[in-house]
């Protein structure tokens, strides 16, 4: 938001005009209770309360943590301590200050040294253009509708993903599968299936490798931010020009767990694309499925302790870490292998439909992000 082209609606004024911030309110999750009011930290909707602080629509900035990141909200919410949020949006178009903010790069005002800190102090006399209100609600309609697409195609992986879930709950944690009435429990589980180590399940468990970053290089390289919401994203990967050992190389069906950090520590997400030319960093281990499991069975038992993987981790407290050693002794209750192959072309079919979403969303995202800036620098007349 520093040249404006053309943009004839646009008058001169500074952020505080745009948008009046307020610092958060602290809660811990001991404290809440279950509701539907998302709790908004500064990496985003990190839970859900019965109370909210805040009366939708408003917009959140990250003020500790993921330091300048923007997020909406369009009902009531609670905005967490380590966020600003908007007390007052002065009569503007809620979504147009959402985009507004976007664009600031609010990140480079950081006043925390070690610990990155957002002052709004620093900010609210930001020089910026301020659209009027017709040119405000077009530009929120434009960019908006890029957003309810995405968000319409998150719902509908949502789904997908819970429909699996709820069968391998169904057949593997109930024991209620095909032919189950036949079938007799011995010591806690099915006669022919057995309590197998993950580490006996796996031919790979590792942890990546130490990246040289470079945006024109040939490889991606995958980081925890790619793995959230249980599946694999690679817009958040960076590329790097330097070449790794061929071990390093992420296959299709691997499985990825996040192995250090706090609030990214043990989430899981399975490869469900080819992947062409690409590795992972140091925060990551990866699991690969022996012949004799199957690799869509495999990558959902994985996803099913992910709760277990979150609370396993050693260390101080702002830095834990998962080793493979110790992901590779949990226990994984395993189903003779014909049962694991029908649940796999079930599970299968599923996770290809949920890539063909998540990569439209990653296009519609990134064709947004084109537009954004030159709409909202008055660059394109609406």
């Amino acid at each position: 938001m520093t040249s404006y082209l053309g943009a004839k609606h646009w008058q001169p004024a500074i952020l505080e005009d745009l948008v009046y911030l307020q610092r958060g309110f602290d809660i811990t999750k001991d404290h809440q209770k279950e509701g539907d009011v998302p709790v908004i930290s500064s990496s985003g909707p990190s839970s859900w309360h019965n109370e909210a602080m805040a009366a939708g629509p408003g917009v959140v900035i990250g003020r500790k943590g993921t330091l300048g990141s923007v997020h909406y909200s369009a009902g009531d919410y609670w905005p967490h301590d380590t966020t600003l949020w908007s007390k007052s949006l002065n009569g503007n178009n809620a979504r147009f200050v959402y985009y507004a903010l976007k664009c600031l790069g609010l990140e480079r005002f950081n006043v925390g040294g070690a610990n990155p800190t957002l002052n709004r102090n620093h900010i609210h006399g930001l020089p910026i253009r301020l659209a009027d209100h017709p040119v405000q609600d077009k530009i929120a309609s434009i960019l908006a509708a890029y957003d309810n697409l995405i968000e319409n195609n998150r719902r509908r992986i949502a789904l997908l993903d819970e429909s699996v879930r709820m069968l391998y709950l169904e057949w593997f944690s109930r024991f209620r599968y095909p032919g189950h009435e036949h079938i007799e429990i011995i010591e806690g589980i099915p006669k022919g299936w057995e309590r197998k180590r993950i580490g006996d399940a796996c031919c790979f468990l590792g942890r990546g490798i130490s990246p040289t970053y470079d945006d024109d290089g040939d490889s991606i390289v995958l980081s925890q931010k790619c793995v959230r919401d249980r599946l694999l994203s690679t817009a958040p990967a960076r590329r790097q020009r330097k070449e790794y050992k061929v071990e390093k190389a992420l296959n299709y069906l691997d499985v990825l767990i996040n192995s250090t950090g706090t609030g990214t520590l043990g989430r899981v997400a399975q490869c469900w694309f080819e992947p062409v030319a690409m590795t992972f960093d140091s925060h990551l281990t990866v699991a690969r499925p022996n012949s004799d499991v199957h690799p869509f069975w495999f990558g959902y038992a994985l996803l099913e302790l992910q709760p277990v993987f979150e609370g396993m981790g050693e260390g101080a407290t702002n830095q834990k870490e998962l080793s493979k050693n110790r992901i590779a002794e949990v226990r994984v209750t395993t189903p003779p292998r014909p049962l694991q192959t029908l649940f796999g072309d079930f599970a299968g079919n599923a996770a290809k439909q949920m890539q063909t979403l998540l990569r439209q969303i990653d296009k519609l995202a990134q064709a947004r992000d084109i537009l954004m800036p030159r709409l909202m620098n008055g660059e394109i007349a609406v």
